[in-house]
């Protein structure tokens, strides 16, 4: 079974580091990744800089893309000037995320997770109208910082209504890593009847976005997204660590005979590369170990 990975180390792997990246390494990231065999990752940011200087500049990255014919660069987006400043800018894909609680949203996009969700049914409109694929991740939907535990028909009611567009890929997103595989068995599940294509999106501020991608797999999801070096974090969602790590995500794909497309010993170097931009070590394990050959062949 082949696994689709988005890498999402260029956009939420870089926004809540301490060090800020100029546009030109982290475009110099994307051609890195794409090097090692990433077909889709997140380029680029289109949010207001003031609020996220770490994003500062994304036409600039985009600009400055050795970019492949083979390879989608995507735009995260939160509202619609974000869109069309994506648009603009020559992105691939647009991924548009919204929390399905208002506390989050209201922090995160100074609007309700009802409104949001009937933008993500406007901005499908668009993009297929400007001929670009879009992508709607549900933040929070697995726990919310500032209002607990998430209820998944409360989930489950947001997909229906996203579903009715429908976007090419509804993303599932552990935003603060609080998710257990079982969560991820009924929310996957659930959204794959909706007929869509499920994708995931998980943090490991607890150690189990691992097991969750797992999960995730076996009920029936066909995209994950990871970070490069496990970088990662939300700057309006407090103690949430980085993403799951993409090496570690392809070395258990790997061994678990799932095909990804991607050279696991190109994407350790690019690994290795990140951490010395940003001067520590990273908190993927795989990187540091080294490759091994689970299973024999």
């Amino acid at each position: 079974m082949r696994v689709e990975v988005v890498d999402v180390g260029p956009r939420d792997g870089l926004q809540n580091e301490e060090k800020i990246l100029s546009p030109e390494v982290r475009a110099e990231l994307c051609d890195r990744l794409a090097g090692a065999g990433l077909r889709r990752m997140e380029a680029a940011s289109f949010v207001n800089p003031r609020l996220v200087p770490q994003m500062a500049g994304a036409e600039e990255v985009m600009a400055a893309l050795n970019r492949r014919p083979e390879v989608s660069y995507a735009g995260l987006v939160l509202n619609e000037r974000g869109y069309e400043r994506a648009v603009a800018a020559g992105v691939d894909e647009v991924r548009y995320a919204f929390p399905v609680t208002d506390s989050f949203a209201r922090r995160n996009q100074n609007t309700t997770a009802g409104e949001a969700a009937g933008l993500a049914a406007r901005l499908v409109e668009r993009a297929r109208l400007d001929g670009v694929r879009i992508s709607v991740t549900l933040s929070v939907a697995f726990g919310c910082p500032f209002e607990g535990r998430v209820e998944p028909e409360r989930v489950l009611g947001f997909a229906r209504r996203v579903a009715e567009a429908p976007p090419d890929e509804l993303i599932l997103a552990d935003t603060i890593g609080v998710g257990v595989p079982s969560q991820v068995e009924e929310l996957v599940g659930g959204v794959g009847e909706l007929g869509v294509t499920v994708g995931c999106h998980f943090h490991d501020t607890r150690n189990t976005g691992l097991a969750n991608a797992v999960a995730a797999i076996g009920a029936g999801a066909a995209v994950l997204d990871a970070s490069v070096g496990g970088t990662g974090g939300c700057p309006f969602a407090p103690r949430a660590t980085g993403n799951i790590a993409t090496e570690d995500l392809v070395y258990l794909l790997h061994g678990m005979g799932h095909e990804t497309g991607i050279d696991l010993g190109s994407l350790i170097g690019v690994a290795e590369w990140l951490s010395g931009q940003l001067g520590k070590e990273l908190p993927g394990r795989v990187y540091k170990a080294g490759v091994f050959e689970p299973v024999a062949k």
